[in-house]
């Protein structure tokens, strides 16, 4: 038997050479003869002959091919209509209008550009006409002593005068005394031109001289620029540089593949070597907006973020700053092609604006895409709020506060959205947002904290109350179980979208006492609230485990991450994975403010610069969006001076509860027991407490008397099992104090 037919081996049949070309084309479609163990299958040539390992004899040849299975399609080509029409689907075809034509702002952009160009370069020069004048008339001497020089030379043929030295050096009498018989003849002609080109100046000369004035000064005017420019040197120029061109030189294939080949990547020396066979362009290289795009297919085995991560050595390479330089993935194909779009100007050199909520009739509706900023292109990039949570991380002065104002304020102009803004720096960096919130905060102390807590834990119970609206709505006005434009703008109905601003959250994460029960709180808000109209906002300036906590980071759905110095930072804020893959905000610098990656909004991470709002233009806008609200009805709480301050339960007070719950002979009580009896007395506001575990428990009730001023020592008593020891716990004599003394001061 066969050793290939033994084994099952898959090989390639011998493909028919040229000098088989005359036999008939074999007819796949063809049905088999009867007993044809090759159906299906194009006849081949037989094998050459040779060795049979298998011992068999030359009788086992017929059955040599038998078991092989055709693995390459012949040679012969047949159309496929289906094959073409799904390469066409999958193709990528270019837009037939400019894509910049077809966006209205960007129209308006490029021809509000245009417009101001042409108007600069035609005031320039308008503004230099004494100028040029006076160059031109300096050099009309020496543009007349060309022309009259020029004219004698051609009059004259004094050009072939080396031509005929050359044939007298030569002592060749025939062809010298052929060339002169040949200049004669020319410059007897030429004489004649010369001759009624000086006749008709002069007939010109004398027109002019009889005309008035003005043609006069006109014709002499325009004699004088002529010979003027005549005149001027090859290496000067008429007219000055109106605008100093820093425009980047074309990016071309032999450009990209140089800088390719000086990454140090070993499988792309490998092809550049051998004639750069293995870098392809499947498209050609463009412009697109302020600079060039190319896509490459890399060498095998090389991926796009194998270049990502060696972007400064790229723009290197391209000679180019490395704001400029942005290579990304094509996700839609394979892992092996590249899109590098390169700049003609460093992206934080680019003038900042404020961007569309600027504007004086500026309105945002959250449940459609709102402005945030522009990609490196210059092109309007929008985020969509609702039914998302956002969280921005930076370093320390890298413009992370004026990207959340972006948002803030677009929130601010829709009337029907209710704000509670804490901005726990202190700095009053959001301070325009007191126009319009209905609950703001401002401050590092910790009664500033405690009023952020305080707001969230309302926040999440409101939550509650949402979602038992939503249940009970019938189906025709609330098929998809979640808060819509309709049910938004019946007020009677409170599902109006709830944004919460929580700038320099680590503050209040990384509280001893505040921040394990903020950190659940959010991470509710932000499962729970995506689908009721709840919109977290969050920032900060430490992104590490204990002051962002990592389900926080993990469950945020929009991500704006500017500069960072780390992986660790990288990926907490951008998600796990993404300084692996390429996407990494550590390579911006300095000059970068307000520059970051987007992740959450497309399908890969964009490169974003937020809108600058500086605090004086955030002021005008938070004056439009007050007046917005004034007009629905719609100003309440800390923007109108109401007090805002929320409540443990329907205007319940803590201590009143601590009194209550503390029978009269107990003088301390462990606060754990404690956590229990107010869970009892009230299971909606302190039910949650009871969650906890002992420490927890503790904790919580101390970070709740806080603002009171009371404090949880070490008592003696009986926990929870009745056992007796030493635990965390409150003094009656303490509480009935405090609450004495707050009934004193309330009016």
């Amino acid at each position: 038997m066969n050793h290939a037919k033994a084994m099952g081996e898959v090989v390639r049949l011998p493909v028919r050479h040229a000098d088989h070309a005359a036999d008939p084309a074999p007819d796949l479609d063809a049905p088999p003869a009867p007993g044809d163990a090759g159906a299906g299958v194009p006849p081949t040539d037989p094998p050459a002959p040779g060795p049979d390992p298998s011992g068999d004899g030359p009788e086992d040849d017929g059955d040599a091919l038998e078991g092989r299975v055709l693995v390459d399609g012949p040679d012969t080509y047949r159309p496929d209509v289906r094959a073409h029409r799904t390469a066409s689907e999958r193709a990528k075809r270019r837009p037939i209008i400019a894509p910049w034509l077809r966006d209205r702002d960007e129209a308006r952009a490029t021809v509000r550009w245009a417009v101001g160009y042409a108007g600069h370069v035609t005031g320039y020069h308008t503004a230099r006409i004494p100028l040029y004048s006076l160059r031109l008339a300096l050099r009309s001497p020496r543009g007349l002593y060309r022309v009259t020089a020029g004219a004698w030379r051609w009059t004259f043929d004094l050009d072939a005068r080396p031509l005929r030295t050359h044939a007298i050096d030569r002592r060749n009498d025939e062809s010298y005394l052929k060339l002169m018989s040949e200049r004669n003849d020319r410059v007897r002609a030429r004489m004649f031109v010369t001759g009624a080109g000086v006749v008709g100046g002069g007939l010109a000369a004398a027109s002019v001289a009889a005309a008035g004035g003005v043609t006069q000064t006109a014709v002499l005017a325009a004699l004088v620029f002529l010979l003027g420019w005549i005149g001027t040197p090859t290496d000067r120029s008429v007219l000055d540089t109106a605008v100093v061109s820093t425009k980047a030189p074309k990016l071309t294939s032999e450009i990209v593949v140089r800088a390719l080949a000086a990454l140090g990547n070993a499988e792309i020396n490998k092809t550049v070597g051998k004639g750069g066979s293995g870098i392809t362009f499947p498209a050609p290289i463009t412009r697109d907006g302020p600079g060039w795009r190319a896509e490459v297919d890399l060498p095998y085995g090389v991926t796009a973020t194998d270049i990502m991560e060696r972007r400064d050595r790229l723009a290197s390479g391209l000679r180019r700053p490395l704001g400029c330089v942005w290579p990304e993935p094509a996700h839609d194909q394979h892992a092996g092609r590249l899109v590098l779009w390169v700049g003609d100007q460093d992206m934080n050199q680019v003038k900042p604006n404020a961007g569309p909520l600027a504007k004086a009739a500026a309105r945002v509706d959250l449940f459609k895409a709102v402005p945030f900023g522009t990609d490196q292109r210059g092109r309007p990039i929008t985020v969509e709020l609702m039914y998302a949570n956002a969280l921005f991380g930076a370093m320390p002065g890298m413009g992370k506060t004026f990207a959340l104002r972006v948002l803030a304020l677009a929130a601010a102009l829709d009337p029907s959205a209710e704000l509670r803004v804490y901005e726990l720096k202190g700095t009053g960096d959001l301070s325009a947002m007191e126009k319009v919130a209905h609950q703001y905060g401002s401050g590092q102390d910790d009664e500033t904290l405690a009023a952020a807590l305080e707001a969230l834990r309302e926040v999440r119970k409101d939550l509650e109350r949402r979602a038992k609206t939503i249940r009970k709505l019938p189906k025709d006005i609330c098929p998809e179980n979640k808060v819509t434009p309709d049910l938004a703008a019946k007020r009677s109905l409170r599902l109006y979208p709830s944004v919460f601003v929580l700038d320099e959250c680590q503050n209040l994460f990384a509280h001893p006492d505040y921040g394990d029960e903020a950190a659940r709180l959010a991470i509710d808000i932000i499962k729970l609230g995506r689908a009721l109209g709840v919109i977290l906002l969050l920032a900060t300036q430490r992104p590490d485990k204990d002051s962002l906590p990592t389900g926080v980071s993990a469950n945020v759905g929009l991500r704006f991450c500017l500069k960072v110095m780390g992986q660790t930072e990288n990926d907490m804020i951008l998600g796990t994975s993404m300084y692996k893959n390429g996407i990494r905000a550590t390579t911006f610098t300095k000059k970068d403010k307000g520059i970051g990656y987007l992740a959450g909004e497309a399908d890969d991470p964009q490169i974003v610069r937020g809108y600058y709002i500086d605090n004086p233009a955030a002021d005008r806008i938070a004056d439009h969006a007050r007046a917005l609200r004034k007009a629905a009805g719609t100003l309440t709480g800390y923007a109108i001076g109401e007090d805002t301050a929320p409540d443990a339960d329907e205007g319940a007070s803590l201590l009143e509860d601590l009194a209550a719950v503390m029978a009269p002979g107990e003088a301390k009580v462990h606060s754990q027991v404690l956590v229990g009896r107010l869970a009892e007395l009230r299971p909606a506001a302190y039910g949650p407490w009871v969650d906890l575990d002992g420490i927890g428990k503790a904790k919580q009730l101390a970070a709740a008397l806080k603002p009171y001023g009371i404090g949880t020592p070490q008592v003696w008593g009986q926990d929870e099992t009745g056992k007796g020891r030493n635990l965390k716990g409150v003094h009656r004599d303490h509480v009935t104090d405090a609450l004495n003394a707050t009934r004193r001061t309330d009016p």
